[in-house]
């Protein structure tokens, strides 16, 4: 029997309110207009669709704008300040240890007035990370140089990527995709690692990075008997 579930449920789809606080809108305010004239200069607009790829290898997040043509162009690489945890996936709560994986973002995730300045929630565990009996909650994106498990990003820069969130929910995103790989999961770098008990599980994780590299549009993700499937 095939076990087969879709990434993204449909509820996501609807019409969700996006949370707001004095903090995020002052940042906002501040950030926009200066994000808007750097994106017009790269003939992007801010408020297109967005995708995020975070690398804990050499420890960068990078910010994709979806263009006119409909591909996606990178808009900038953000250095990670901090992550959890070693090379590979979250097994469990408690951990501290930053996950690995396919995740989205709905409106309903972004958190304004979080502990550690802004932040949203990367929906961990997903349907592959649940069909593992992998367990924990609250893992983040967000502002601060400390973590138990979150990607922190520092308040300077999560003021820049919530500000672009936030705009593309503002002009109809249901969501935005974030994929988290261990590096770069090209043939030449992902073959220095054959012999790490997660080869197997990047292997996996490089068909959908494969297919961002072709393609410059994510794909869709599914999970069937346990592993991530890929399709447009």
């Amino acid at each position: 029997m095939i076990f087969c579930c879709l990434i993204l449920p449909l509820e996501l789809f609807a019409i969700q309110k996006i949370p707001t606080s004095a903090r995020s809108k002052l940042a906002i305010q501040k950030h926009a207009p200066i994000l808007s004239v750097k994106m017009e200069a790269m003939g992007l607009t801010l408020g297109n669709p967005i995708f995020i790829r975070v690398f804990k290898k050499p420890g960068t997040l990078e910010l994709w704008v979806q263009g006119d043509d409909g591909r996606f162009k990178l808009f900038r690489q953000y250095p990670i300040c901090t992550f959890s945890g070693e090379l590979g996936p979250k097994l469990q709560e408690g951990d501290r240890q930053s996950p690995e994986g396919f995740y989205y973002v709905t409106p309903q995730r972004m958190n304004p007035s979080s502990r550690f300045h802004l932040s949203f929630n990367l929906g961990y565990p997903n349907q592959y990370d649940r069909a593992h009996n992998r367990t924990g909650s609250f893992l983040m994106v967000h502002g601060d140089c400390v973590s138990i498990g979150c990607y922190a990003m520092t308040d300077k820069y999560i003021e820049e990527i919530y500000t672009i969130a936030d705009a593309a929910f503002k002009k109809g995103s249901p969501f935005f995709r974030v994929h988290a790989f261990p590096f770069p999961l090209d043939e030449n770098t992902l073959v220095q690692y054959k012999n790490n008990p997660w080869y197997d599980f990047w292997k996996n994780l490089q068909q959908g990075y494969q297919w961002f590299e072709k393609n410059k549009r994510p794909p869709d993700v599914n999970v069937e008997n346990k592993r991530y499937t890929f399709s447009n």
